[in-house]
């Protein structure tokens, strides 16, 4: 029968994949499915090397599937694409990755082994990819073989809705079916009788999963299997639009690159070109035109002029897909699940160049989504990662085959990775002469398992989406290294936040530059984590050895749990380190005497047990890497400079997200939140990616400086040619790692503000600045209202509070030795003056009629911003824009508590670190006075 008639319009589509566990008759199934709807005239068998989807010749030879193949099958008025995928553990990718572009999948069970670890496996992937599953219960042939007791098992080990297919007619199946869901259950209780179509509808939603019984060797419950696929799986409805997955990438007998793709929506046809428009920027767009469109069956293949939707085909002349690629209106894939978690070195012979032999090399990667080829450039080797033993055999045997050349694999290890366990920001900027880009990157630790991902928080009012789309495509572009062992990263959320951009001088390949090492720095600023991949097990042994077992998962690092079994076996549950349970089944089935059995599958990925140990065999020096910079390039006098990765965020050009963010979200204090709110869009200011305004009556938010500065820059300054980005200068620290660098404006190499578009001179440090007198000056009533211990006392006595506040101030002053001032509001007292007091070692100003304590602050920053270094301490929003005007630094309400708190701090630590080692005597604290009289009393004699 010919394939056009196979795909004919007249017909429903349906794509059905067989999935299995290695060795439960997979291959078998999928050739008595073919022989059994007629569309093949021979039943061919694995061990005759002659089943129809057994095409590669490796295949025959070793008599397992290492490539998922497709099959055209007509049932009736059923039209299946049938897709056979690879059941052994090594060649697991291959078949996640066909789960894709399947409608409905068949898990097969062997019947004489039951539910394995790798189908546990399976079954979690068919859940993630959401496909509805029918089981077919094989081997049933065998003697020993149950049903009743399979089926427990089924619904024990796999889902409670796994139900037998055998009867559909039964009282007994349709009360079943009834109890999955509540709406078929009322609907069975009013009509006694359930429709096709709500038992399809619980099937599709993977309420219940078909269970069928049989032996597809002796052809016995493929016919029923077939009737329950053609009344209960149900047909996928596709849009008009066009759209494709992607799902892997082979190459035929004459080296002509395939793309196979399922249509999900429209028409592809010949001579069509396809783009990827929709997920690149302008400069990496590509546009490529399909010049042949092939269904393939078996080794055979047609030739058509177009593929409708539902259809799986093989295209030529495209040449930039992948695995897992969406085209048109089909979104791309999540990262795939299984992972390789062993390292080979591949040694090659003495005649083959490593340059010759590493881009055939990377042929077979782009084709087998679980080899991964690395080249290590340091020590010059190719180092391959790959799941297992068998997959090595069959590389060997393709190298050879494909390039004439014999390669071996050196010993093994295993594939480490890292990640985070704190929130920190990583900051890139690159800017030798001529060139710049600056980004700045959240990183977040990610649930186990979750992979990378990649999203953006900038305003498009700062960086033009363009660059911020450029950015995110260079994120997802390389494998970035962590720093403790140079491991991929994974487990992690990055956000962009900030990036700035040169209209003259910033190019594509910039941001590229500033986007590595904004994830290298904030590597090397966060918390690293080494992780190692883990085994799910199920371990079997005899009663009698489960002494044995419990203490060989102990020093395998492992955790378990126990359960008894009837039969006299004991049955261990658990998780171990996959290098630590490595030739552990043979162990097993030693001590054990053949009678035990543990099934491993891979469950991820968790902290290393022995972290320490390994880095230090690794011996990886992030700062040594030169592939992969840690540091930053910034411009000086015409000239690029490095700056290393720890001094990066004291050259950076934009206020660090992160720091504004949590400013803004912990920032208290009295201002008018409509009033800031006014301000807020007034500006254009983007409030950041944790920043929160809300009203209330005992708790109002003030804006930080960061924002105030953000505010002068973009009204103020919008027409001065030295706007420059101006750094916040906070209230001088004299504590070590608080300390803040100095910056003022001076000569320097000019350049362009990308974000206002005008003229800027970048700061640097002037070193000759002559020493100014400090003044911090505190609107004190604001402070009193921010404060919630002065403000309760506020609340019951004004003076109280008043009074508490001056002794906190004179005790900090007393530290700090600064000129404190603090202004009351006096100007509601009619015919007050301006009254000018001293408390103690500070100054207390109340101010005179109809003259707030703000009016007298900015009237003393105008007349003493550029002559004094002065400080003023609020949190009122529009008196910061002022004050943040005349050149004064700023202290909000609660930024003014951490400093007060942290003096004291300190203060108490240097006086404890000087009286360690000395003796109190009573002598030393009187006075000379008392001394001298004391000293100058008559001895008395006995």
């Amino acid at each position: 029968m010919s394939e056009n008639k196979l795909m004919s319009k007249t017909l429903k589509h349906i794509s059905i994949g067989v999935v299995a566990h290695v060795d439960a008759g997979k291959t078998t199934l999928s050739e008595a499915l073919l022989y059994t709807s007629g569309n093949i005239r021979k039943l061919g068998r694995v061990d005759n090397k002659d089943a129809f989807l057994d095409t590669f010749e490796l295949e025959r030879a070793r008599g397992i599937t290492i490539f998922s193949k497709q099959a055209l099958m007509q049932y009736d008025d059923l039209n299946i694409t049938l897709l056979d995928t690879p059941g052994h553990v090594d060649f697991s990718a291959e078949m996640e990755r066909t789960l894709q572009v399947l409608d409905c999948a068949v898990l097969v069970i062997s019947g004489a082994d039951g539910v394995q670890g790798h189908t546990k496996t399976l079954w979690r992937l068919l859940k993630r990819y959401e496909i509805p599953v029918f089981l077919f219960v094989n081997k049933m042939d065998q003697q020993g073989t149950n049903k009743e007791e399979l089926l427990s098992q089924l619904k024990e080990r796999l889902d409670e809705g796994c139900t037998d297919f055998s009867d559909t007619e039964s009282e007994e199946f349709l009360e079943t079916i009834a109890m999955c869901e509540e709406a078929v259950l009322n609907c069975f209780l009013e009509t006694g009788e359930l429709e096709a179509e709500e038992i399809k509808r619980v099937i599709a939603q993977r309420k219940i999963f078909p269970c069928f019984f049989g032996s597809a060797l002796k052809l016995w419950g493929i016919e029923e299997l077939l009737q329950g696929i053609k009344n209960f799986a149900g047909i996928p409805a596709y849009p008009k639009a066009f759209g494709a997955k992607i799902f892997k990438i082979t190459r035929d007998d004459q080296g002509n690159r395939l793309t196979h793709l399922k249509i999900t929506g429209g028409i592809l046809q010949v001579k069509e070109v396809l783009t990827n428009k929709k997920e690149s920027i302008k400069e990496e767009y590509w546009e490529e035109k399909v010049n042949q469109i092939r269904v393939y069956s078996g080794e055979r293949f047609e030739s058509v002029t177009e593929a409708e939707a539902g259809c799986i085909c093989a295209v030529t002349g495209l040449t930039h897909t992948y695995p897992g690629q969406g085209l048109g209106i089909e979104k791309a894939s999540a990262l795939p699940v299984l992972e390789p978690v062993l390292s080979y070195r591949i040694e090659l012979p003495t005649d083959c160049e490593t340059a010759v032999i590493l881009p055939k090399l990377r042929q077979l990667e782009e084709e087998e989504p679980l080899l991964h080829i690395v080249w290590k450039e340091e020590i010059k080797e190719i180092h391959a990662q790959i799941m297992g033993e068998v997959q090595i055999e069959i590389l060997k045997s393709l190298i050879a085959q494909r390039f004439g050349v014999e390669v071996t694999f050196g010993t093994g290890s295993i594939v480490y990775k890292e990640t985070i366990a704190d929130i920190t920001e990583g900051v890139g900027h690159f800017e030798p002469l001529r060139h710049y880009a600056e980004v700045h990157l959240l990183m977040e630790p990610g649930e186990p398992g979750s992979g990378l991902q990649y999203l953006s928080v900038c305003n498009e009012d700062d960086l033009n989406r363009n660059w911020q789309r450029l950015i995110l495509t260079h994120l997802e572009e390389k494998e970035h290294k962590g720093v403790l062992t140079g491991a991929p990263i994974t487990d992690m959320k990055i956000t962009l936040t900030a990036g700035g951009a040169h209209l003259k001088h910033t190019e594509g390949g910039d941001f590229r530059q500033a986007t590595y090492r904004a994830v290298r720095q904030g590597l090397m600023e966060a918390e690293s984590v080494l992780l190692e991949p883990i085994y799910e097990f199920r371990l079997e042994v005899p009663q009698s050895f489960v002494g044995r077992a419990m203490t060989d998962i102990e020093k395998m690092q492992g955790t378990f749990s126990l359960e008894q079994r009837n039969d006299g076996t004991a049955v261990l549950k658990g998780t171990a380190p996959v290098i630590t349970m490595s030739d552990y089944q043979k162990e097993v089935a030693a001590y054990t005497k053949g009678h035990g059995r543990v099934f491993c599958s891979l469950k991820g990925y968790a902290p290393c047990h022995n972290a320490k140990e390994v880095i230090e065999r690794m011996g990886y020096d992030a700062d040594r890497d030169l592939e992969n910079p840690t540091g930053s390039v910034f411009c000086a006098h015409g000239a690029g400079f490095v700056v290393p990765w720890d001094k990066v965020k004291e050259y950076m050009h934009l206020e660090s997200t992160l720091q504004i963010g949590l400013k803004q979200e912990e920032n208290e204090g009295e201002a008018d939140w409509e009033k800031e709110l006014w301000v807020r869009k007034q500006s254009g200011i983007n409030p950041g990616i944790h920043s929160q305004i809300s009203k209330s009556e005992n708790q109002q938010a003030g804006i930080g400086t960061e924002e105030v500065d953000a505010i002068l820059n973009s009204i103020s300054y919008a027409n001065s040619k030295n706007t420059g980005n101006r750094k916040r200068e906070g209230w001088k620290r004299n504590n070590g790692s608080h300390a803040v660098k100095k910056v003022v404006f001076g000569e320097g190499q000019e350049d362009t503000d990308s974000r206002n578009g005008v003229d800027a001179v970048w700061l640097k440090e002037n070193k000759k600045q002559e020493k100014k007198d400090q003044y911090l000056l505190v609107d004190a009533y604001n402070v009193i209202f921010a404060w919630e211990d002065l403000k309760e006392l506020a609340e019951i006595n004004l003076d109280s509070a008043r009074g508490k506040l001056l002794d906190i101030l004179c005790n900090y002053q007393g530290i700090k030795k600064c000129n404190l001032i603090a202004v009351f509001d006096a100007y509601r007292l009619q015919g007050h003056p301006t009254e000018i007091l001293d408390y103690h070692n500070i100054h207390v100003v109340y101010t005179r009629e109809a003259e707030t304590a703000d009016q007298y602050i900015e009237k003393f920053a105008h007349e003493n911003g550029r002559k004094y270094d002065v400080t003023v301490a609020t949190s009122d929003g529009l008196e910061q824009i002022i004050i943040r005007g005349q050149g004064c630094r700023l202290l909000s309400a609660r930024e003014l508590s951490e400093e007060i708190q942290l003096a004291n701090k300190r203060l108490k630590e240097d006086f404890l670190e000087n009286q360690k080692g000395k003796k109190n005597y009573l002598l030393d604290s009187v006075s000379e006075e008392v001394m001298d009289s004391l000293t100058s009393v008559p001895k008395t004699h006995k």
